[in-house]
């Protein structure tokens, strides 16, 4: 091995000044443009054979063990990037961030289901899916929204639908001592759900849609408003901090804010929509809004591009 030196940069090999003292390995070169570079250098020992292992010092133990450390690690390097990736959960769930997990067994659900989010949906980090849950493409879910399949299942989130920060979407048990329980349980086209929101929705801030419900396409529920065990049709605007309990609310129709509709008498008075009501094209900009959001964070959570408007 050589012994240890100063090299000047561009110097014939060789042609080196000693450096006293210094560890057999190590080099010591100066740089031409000014300051100094220190190199090791090391020899791998040779070990003996293996069959003589019983015989070995403490040195080659030592260096036998490092050995076998670094074709550990060198297989298991190799094997994680090979694996890891294929081994990842693919689909849909990937272009999420939120809280999206199964339900757990119980008397009123005896199966465990995982929610299904189709591509282009975003689900915040700061909010919650759980169980028999499907949402459709280019859902927004703000942050502190909770969507719980877990005790009325399924529920259906619609494509292009927005759930605002606090809202809550759940539902009566819709099964208990073995059978369905069908009194809570909605029909949309010939399917039973325990929540269906269509497409096109838009579920305002600390809203809540409690099952068995449905709500029709393109149709805003305001603000602390409240469904329960109601049909809302499609173009309905239900204004902030009204309360639609035990009824079917038409088709075009809105609910003035703070109203409290119990009966189906006062359901079947409600006002229609017409060009001339205030909030008559309010769920279009709402909408625009939110799908842009969709798009936007979905874009920024997993740095891909946004999926195009409208889609």
């Amino acid at each position: 091995m050589a012994e240890p030196a100063i090299q000047e940069e561009g110097q014939v090999p060789g042609n080196v000044v000693s450096l006293p003292g210094a560890e057999p390995g190590v080099t010591l070169q100066r740089k031409t443009e000014g300051g100094l570079s220190l190199h090791f250098a090391f020899d791998i020992p040779k070990l003996p054979k293996v069959r003589t292992v019983g015989s070995w010092t403490h040195q080659q133990m030592i260096n036998g063990a490092l050995l076998v450390a670094v074709v550990l690690l060198a297989g298991f390097t190799v094997y994680d990037k090979k694996f890891s990736a294929s081994a990842a959960p693919a689909g849909p769930k990937e272009s999420t961030t939120g809280l999206i997990r199964p339900n757990v067994l119980t008397q009123f659900n005896p199966t465990v289901d995982t929610p299904k989010i189709e591509a282009g949906a975003y689900i915040d980090k700061l909010a919650s899916v759980i169980g028999d849950v499907s949402i459709g493409a280019q859902v927004f879910v703000a942050p502190f929204a909770s969507i719980r399949g877990d005790e009325g299942q399924p529920i259906v989130i619609g494509e292009g639908t927005n759930v605002q920060d606090g809202v809550v979407v759940h539902a009566l048990e819709t099964f208990s001592n073995g059978r369905m329980v069908e009194a809570n349980l909605v029909t949309v086209d010939g399917k039973k759900y325990a929540v269906y929101v269509g497409a096109h929705v838009s579920l305002a801030h600390q809203s809540q849609v409690h099952g068995p419900a449905a709500v029709g396409d393109h149709t805003f529920i305001g603000m602390q408003a409240l469904i329960f065990k109601s049909v809302i049709g499609k173009n309905v605007v239900v204004e902030p901090g009204a309360k639609v309990i035990g009824v079917t609310v038409a088709e075009g129709r809105y609910v003035p804010a703070g109203s409290i509709v119990v009966t189906q008498e006062a359901a079947d008075a409600l006002p229609k929509i017409t060009p001339a009501y205030a909030f008559a094209k309010l769920n279009d900009g709402v909408l625009e809004v939110n799908e842009a959001f969709a798009d936007k964070y979905l874009e920024l959570a997993t740095g891909g591009a946004a999926a195009p408007a409208g889609h």
